[in-house]
């Protein structure tokens, strides 16, 4: 195998530049999917990772019997709420850790009757990691204290035509399914640029969530805030090994859209990504090819001498897959350079912060990594490519008889 492995190298390098013209498409190949697999991770943290942050936190903690009514949002007290805050801020993955109360209701002013999701939070413990406290447009956010203050989203600011510092009512059930009904002053105004969001969901100090809706104390949710998108199953494990009994689950579950649309894009890319590759991998076939043609008399030798089909089949395909290899060392090395420089430079989205909804939760630069995530899914996938381009090569020159072949000019 040493000796084949040996002619397998001399023979790629015959012709250097038709050589170097096949490993570079292989590089360019695969550097281009390291480039996108790297930046991929970027956007997920600037886009769905802030997107996970603005829609209820990676995790949700709730109590046992919840999801059953998921569809009502069910104000279903936790017991040992704070016990289970402690444990949380202790894993090294969690960035921060709050109580909520999320229930549903209505707002009405002279314009009309607005159905909402009215989510009371510990403003302290989510100011550092919440995007809404990071965007107000207007007024201020909200306090631990505040009694009567709510928290609007500038889309529905717009629609219910209102201010800071107006006044509109807020209706819904409590605990025990009575009707509550309180007039509220706005706060502050946040704007993340999602006016969907924005309309359905307001904000409110847990205190007076607690008091308005009779869970005075308690909380129905606990949501935890990671430092990564897709730590969440670790955490999650952890926790439910100490705290049996309640529900916890991670975004993912919460927010299957998001979660689909993602799926989505990675494997449309990852199509892409093989066909892009098969096209370099015409490139090895097509070379080898050449390369039985200008060496039909050299086949004739060596069957001539004795050497068996098969094993000079098993050349052939040795060159292609060191020709693949090449191109694999050439490319990772290529997409490790200029990932380094966009990891630590970024890409300026903010220009294009508003083609789309979720775009708009690009805040600045978004930052590559190395893009080895799925390095061994690409390796494999260039190994396996360059090995099939050169089978149809290989067995055209095992099938050459030695007699015809040395008499070929």
């Amino acid at each position: 195998m040493k000796l084949y492995l040996l002619l397998a190298w001399r023979n790629i390098w015959r012709h250097k530049r038709r050589t170097l013209i096949v490993v570079l498409s292989i590089a360019l190949s695969l550097a281009m999917m390291m480039m996108y697999d790297g930046l991929m991770v970027g956007f997920n943290d600037a886009i769905y990772a802030n997107a996970v942050k603005v829609l209820g936190g990676n995790i949700q903690i709730h109590a046992e019997g919840y999801r059953m009514r998921n569809g009502s949002k069910p104000l279903i007290p936790l017991d040992n709420d704070q016990k289970i805050i402690d444990e949380a801020v202790q894993i090294p993955e969690v960035e921060a850790a709050s109580r909520r109360i999320n229930t549903g209701g209505i707002l009405t002013n002279h314009t009309g009757a607005f159905s909402v999701t009215v989510t009371g939070v510990e403003p302290e413990k989510e100011n550092s990691v919440s995007l809404i406290s990071a965007n107000i447009s207007a007024g201020r956010d909200l306090m631990a204290d505040d009694k009567d203050m709510i928290l609007i989203g500038n889309g529905l600011a717009e629609a219910m035509e209102v201010t800071v510092g107006d006044r509109i009512t807020l209706a819904g059930s409590d605990v025990h399914n009575q009707q509550v009904k309180r007039s509220m002053t706005i706060a502050g105004i946040y704007d993340v640029g999602l006016p969907e969001i924005e309309k359905r969901t307001v904000y409110i100090s847990l205190a007076e969530a607690g008091y308005l809706f009779g869970v005075d104390g308690k909380a129905t949710e606990i949501v935890l805030f990671l430092k990564n998108l897709g730590e969440e199953n670790k955490v999650i494990a952890r926790l439910e090994a100490a705290n049996p009994g309640f529900e916890i689950d991670p975004w993912v579950k919460n927010f299957p859209e998001m979660s689909a649309t993602i799926e989505r894009k990675n494997s449309v890319m990852d199509v892409f990504g093989v066909i892009i590759l098969a096209i370099a991998g015409i490139g090895i076939l097509n070379m080898l090819l050449m390369a039985v043609f200008e060496r039909t008399r050299e086949i004739g030798v060596m069957g001539a001498l004795g050497i068996k089909p098969r094993q000079i089949s098993t050349m052939f395909i040795l060159e292609g897959a060191m020709m693949g290899l090449v191109g694999l060392a050439a490319g990772i090395a290529l997409g490790l350079l200029v990932n380094s420089i966009f990891k630590s430079v970024g890409f300026d989205y903010s220009q294009f912060a508003n083609m789309t909804e979720y775009t708009a939760l690009i805040k600045g630069r978004v930052y590559s990594t190395l893009g080895l995530e799925k390095i061994w899914q690409r390796v494999v996938t260039v190994l396996v490519i360059a090995v099939i381009s050169s089978l149809y090569p290989a067995r055209t020159a095992s099938l050459k008889e030695p007699a015809e072949a040395l008499h070929t000019v």
